[in-house]
């Protein structure tokens, strides 16, 4: 693996999108390694073209990799809904087909999101089982090439409401129930649902795997990690 200044191991981390490097930079805190966006290498965003979120967050991993010659991290995730067959799925972001997307950063977020929420709320207006979950996958890899990625998932489960309820959070979170609060996501504190959302699980996933198969070192005591 590649190292910066001070031989701290260096990941390029799949976007251009600042506000996911920050996220995933506090939630990968514990470990010994400096977190880049692809950007800063002027890489452009990888399609998407895949059913699954394993493949599309491969494909995205491999592309910053050939692209900076440097180990990558790159997410997909999700919402899947029992009763449409895990639909969104890897069309979540785009599920009305208005707006777009790319890499994350969105055009017209706030409209794309309320069309995503009308055609979800439509397509189950007289379905009963509203079962659903969000699902992020990691893919890191050593080298474009690597044959040996390491995929980590996360899962947060949930059911679809009959009409969105709460001013926080993004996306799906006014239609996505917490059963044990009763509770949707964008009624609870940011700090509380990014401590339990799919994308904080799947990250905890592949600290584990940095550690034990990269061997990458952790700022704290084995004890103290997440």
């Amino acid at each position: 693996m590649k190292v910066v200044a001070g031989d701290k191991p260096r990941l390029v981390l799949a976007t251009g999108n600042a506000g996911k490097w920050r996220e995933f930079q506090v939630l990968l805190q514990g470990l010994d390694l400096d977190l880049a966006l692809q950007s800063d290498w002027n890489v452009e965003a990888c399609p998407e073209p895949h059913s699954t979120f394993i493949e599309n967050a491969l494909a995205k991993a491999r592309h910053a990799s050939t692209q900076t010659g440097l180990p990558a991290l790159a997410d997909d995730s999700g919402l899947c809904v029992q009763a449409l067959a895990g639909a969104p799925g890897v069309h979540s972001a785009r599920f009305a087909h208005e707006g777009g997307e790319r890499d994350g950063v969105q055009r017209g977020r706030s409209a794309q999101d309320q069309a995503n929420n009308s055609k979800l709320l439509r397509e189950l207006v007289a379905v009963v089982e509203r079962r659903a979950h969000f699902i992020c996958v990691l893919a890191a890899v050593r080298h474009a090439g690597d044959p040996e990625p390491l995929i980590a998932y996360g899962w947060l489960h949930g059911a679809i409401v009959h009409e969105a309820a709460g001013e926080g959070g993004f996306g799906y979170d006014p239609l996505f129930l917490l059963p044990d609060v009763n509770l949707t996501l964008a009624q609870i504190p940011a700090e509380r649902k990014n401590s339990i959302s799919h994308r904080a699980c799947a990250v905890r996933h592949l600290a584990q795997l940095l550690q034990t198969a990269w061997g990458i070192g952790s700022k704290q005591s084995p004890a103290s990690m997440p």
